[in-house]
């Protein structure tokens, strides 16, 4: 019987590329190690926090509200780089997911996530269900997320919605470039984690490898699926939420 060191990892020598913004791949980085897998780190959008008289009239406003909401662990970072985030008595404040509580918690705030860790999650949660009359600040980044918004409305409350940082596309450095083009030579190899509709569309603008869609995709939501499907992609699979081991826990499922 072969030892468990010797024995193949679901995703052995494939390469798992990350989309994600420059010094959060981290994690993704671990759980692609932990399945036998290299991470090729490509960023093609970064994320910039958000400071102007707007900002911080909307972001006071949804932070007043009966219920406050944040979309992202980034969300979190650059309300509180903006002041410090406080809970007050009766409100409830959710999180999209666990890194997003994770986020809240680091600076002082109990938070409420769902299991199911997207917006129909979210729109799940008990505390929202019942929601006419209230106001539920929402806090966040243009595009992304735009499900919420409407459905809240439509349940019968005042949306108080502050866009505390953006995601702009950058261009590729020439490593990345080559690096990308490099492990695109073994598509069935390579797979794509996707957790966010504006980093794809940012890569997608600027990759001419001929191989780019012949590659695994893992999304993180049906959502994010159907756009991979659109774009051309055929080999999707999709995880229970945007966590890193449960976007390589499918992969690994689908693919390996």
């Amino acid at each position: 019987m072969p030892r468990v060191a010797d024995q193949a990892l679901p995703l052995q020598d494939w390469t798992v590329l990350s989309l994600r913004p420059r010094g959060q791949h981290a994690g993704l980085r671990a759980a692609a190690a932990r399945n036998g897998a290299r991470l090729l780190a490509v960023s093609p959008i970064a994320i910039a926090h958000l400071d102007d008289a707007r900002t911080r009239h909307d972001l006071h406003a949804a932070l007043a509200a009966d219920l406050v909401l944040f979309t992202s662990a980034n969300a979190v970072r650059a309300a509180a780089a903006l002041g410090p985030l406080m809970a007050r008595r009766g409100q409830r404040w959710l999180a999209v997911g666990a890194g997003t509580r994770r986020a809240l918690a680091r600076a002082g705030i109990d938070a409420i996530s769902p299991t199911r860790m997207d917006s129909e999650g979210l729109l799940g949660l008990p505390q929202l269900e019942y929601v006419l009359g209230k106001r539920i600040g929402l806090v966040t980044a243009p595009g992304g997320r735009g499900v919420l918004a409407p459905a809240l409305a439509a349940r019968g409350a005042t949306v108080l919605r502050a866009n505390v940082y953006a995601r702009t596309a950058v261009a590729l450095p020439a490593r990345q470039r080559e690096a990308l083009d490099a492990a695109l030579q073994r598509p069935a190899r390579v797979l794509l984690a996707l957790s966010s509709g504006e980093a794809l569309d940012a890569l997608l603008a600027q990759a001419a490898a001929p191989g780019l869609r012949k590659a695994a995709v893992v999304a993180a939501s049906e959502r994010l699926a159907e756009m991979a499907r659109a774009a051309g992609f055929r080999r999707i699979a999709i995880a229970a939420s945007a966590r890193p081991a449960a976007l390589l826990h499918a992969a690994a499922d689908a693919f390996g």
